[in-house]
């Protein structure tokens, strides 16, 4: 198999070697520049990340004679090993218990990359969009120094600092008051990460934002996506009812979303009262019907 049968690919169907035929891509210079991004891109999905995957993405970041578009991507691309490997450890039993294959990278690899980040973040001449991008990566396995970092970025004038700095606040507490004025952004970019932050820190003054959201006739996508999220992070007992109404979307992706965060509702609500969960388990019920069709 090639590379341009791989891209075509959802990651689960990728064979065994999918990783040493992104890695090629990534390590030849000569590759197609958007094949490379695309390489980057894929070099960070769960399925393949591996120690020598992530050594190439910070080569690629460190490396100034590449381009500002990879070497962001492969910033970025390291972002979600970072915050599995902080939620998970490193912990043998723990993998053992749950069934988990073993870590994806090795915990002297994940300390390399999260030391190398905070050097690079520090590095005053690095071009914004990959500082940006390395700020983004970074926050996912929070530190000590990512406070300052995401208040620098807040306070920069630059509406793409501030766009980062709202991104952060969802891995970084201790910013309510801040994600809290981004929900009056007329970034819509802003917009949709101040909803996210508040969705992961349960800010209830966001109520009234994500259920104009929910109830809205035509709402963004990404944004409609970001406010189901956040309806369970805040009220999830009263965000059932509104989340009900959605499941009847022709979109299958949001009819997946909505029943995912009901059913999630449903097990932080902790309710005691059987009768409670009749809305989940009627529209349940209706989905597992849809999906036998």
């Amino acid at each position: 198999m090639n590379f341009n049968e791989l891209k075509n690919m959802a990651p689960w169907e990728w064979p065994e070697d999918a990783d040493r035929i992104i890695l090629k891509v990534l390590r030849d210079g000569n590759a197609d520049a958007f094949d490379r991004i695309t390489a980057a891109h894929m070099a960070g999905d769960m399925v393949v990340i591996n120690d020598e995957l992530s050594e190439n993405l910070l080569a690629i970041v460190r490396n100034s004679e590449e381009s500002e578009p990879l070497r962001s991507q492969a910033a970025v691309a390291l972002g979600p090993v970072l915050e599995y490997i902080d939620t998970m450890g490193f912990d043998d039993d723990v993998f053992e218990m749950e069934e988990e294959d073993p870590p994806p990278i090795s915990e002297n690899t994940f300390r390399k990359i999260r030391e190398s980040l905070r050097k690079l973040y520090m590095d005053a001449d690095m071009p914004k969009e990959v500082r940006r991008r390395i700020l983004e990566a970074a926050v996912r396995a929070p530190q000590s120094w990512h406070q300052e970092a995401v208040r620098g970025a807040h306070a920069n004038n630059d509406s793409d600092w501030q766009l980062t700095a709202v991104f952060c606040m969802q891995y970084i507490p201790g910013f309510e008051p801040q994600i809290i004025e981004a929900l009056e952004s007329q970034d819509p970019e802003i917009y949709n990460e101040a909803i996210t932050a508040a969705g992961q820190w349960g800010i209830d003054a966001a109520w009234p934002h994500v259920t104009a959201i929910l109830t809205s006739k035509a709402p963004d996508k990404d944004l409609l996506f970001a406010a189901i999220d956040a309806a369970v992070g805040i009220r999830p007992r009263e965000a059932v009812p509104f989340l009900a109404d959605l499941t009847a979307s022709d979109d299958p992706d949001i009819e997946d979303a909505v029943m995912e965060a009901i059913s999630m509702a449903e097990e932080l609500s902790d309710m005691d009262n059987e009768d409670d969960y009749d809305v989940f388990d009627d529209y349940a019920d209706d989905y597992e019907e849809d999906e036998d069709i």
